[in-house]
């Protein structure tokens, strides 16, 4: 099997729940474009394993009327890859998880995939953090190359926790990404308290005989940041109420890439818990701005290092 091949696509249709609570939250506008996109749960390979995910594609709804000026009915379409967190089966993806994640970017115009990672939510393997997941997400790039409705030069990034570190270690194998985000990501294992959760995490999936700090430093940016791609900026997202990854990992990120001129923006928002609870709906903003800008406009890098008056 090469790698990003898709084996096999089932629609699926999104818990009504997803849509009532969706109706609750939007703008009649914005409701209009969530409720049109197009749910699949797709099988792809990767290394040669049989992986499950998802794919959401914006609907019909999605014209130069539905969506403003900005936004033209183009095809093909930017994209983004979500990498999810969690772990085990409470972590994985489902109908209604992906729908509310990847079918809001798909209602915001744009093809949306999502892996569930080796070992995870039907896929084949045993469960890794940090390690041959990266690749199965990674392997949605040649899959999203292979489809004729995606602009494989406008794919942008975004990973939460868990997934957020993925996108790290994304981004120091790969310049191909227009943009990424990342929330709540831990960045500093190698100086992380055994005892901490994310730590532990890490820990007890890691395979037997490895060794504990050589892994934690594999899995941390602080240590390889000069490694990421300067073509990606890069917005660095964290809770101040985030009890499972300190606010300190973003806040180490942000200065390290600030000492490498490398392209990035900050917030750590107030309330906000480590899935930005208490201000999702502003977090949700300052994400369609970054992707937008980067992605979808091929927005030129911004300007790094002193300038300015």
């Amino acid at each position: 099997m090469t790698d990003g091949s898709l084996l096999d696509v089932a629609h699926v249709v999104p818990p009504e729940s997803t849509r009532r609570m969706a109706k609750r939250a939007m703008s009649s506008l914005a409701y209009e474009r969530y409720a049109a996109v197009r749910l699949e749960e797709i099988t792809y390979a990767s290394n040669g394993l049989r992986i499950k995910g998802f794919r959401a594609m914006p609907g019909s709804s999605v014209t130069p009327s539905a969506v403003g000026e900005a936004q033209k009915a183009e095809a093909p379409l930017p994209a983004i890859i979500f990498n999810r967190g969690g772990t085990g089966p409470k972590g994985a993806l489902t109908a209604l998880s992906a729908m509310s994640i990847c079918g809001l970017f798909a209602s915001w115009g744009y093809v949306c995939v999502a892996s569930n990672y080796r070992g995870a939510g039907g896929s084949e393997g045993a469960e890794e953090w940090g390690s041959g997941d990266a690749d199965d997400a990674m392997n949605l790039l040649p899959l999203l190359d292979a489809m004729p409705e995606v602009d494989s030069t406008r794919i942008g990034l975004i990973g939460g926790s868990r997934g957020g570190m993925l996108a790290l270690m994304m981004l120091a194998r790969t310049n191909r990404f227009r943009a990424a985000i990342t929330f709540g990501a831990p960045t500093m294992l190698h100086a992380t308290d055994s005892a901490a959760y994310i730590r532990r995490t890490m820990t007890k999936l890691l395979p037997s005989g490895a060794i504990e700090q050589t892994e934690a430093e594999r899995r941390s940016v602080l240590l390889w940041a000069d490694q990421l791609s300067k073509q990606t900026p890069l917005l660095v997202l964290h809770g101040s109420g985030d009890r499972r990854v300190d606010p300190e990992h973003s806040l180490k990120l942000a200065m390290e890439l600030q000492r490498l001129h490398h392209p990035y923006k900050l917030i750590v928002y107030d309330n906000a818990d480590h899935v930005l609870a208490g201000r999702r709906q502003e977090s949700y903003t300052d994400m369609r701005w970054w992707i937008d800008n980067y992605v979808r406009n091929n927005a030129p890098l911004p300007r790094t290092g002193p300038h300015g008056a």
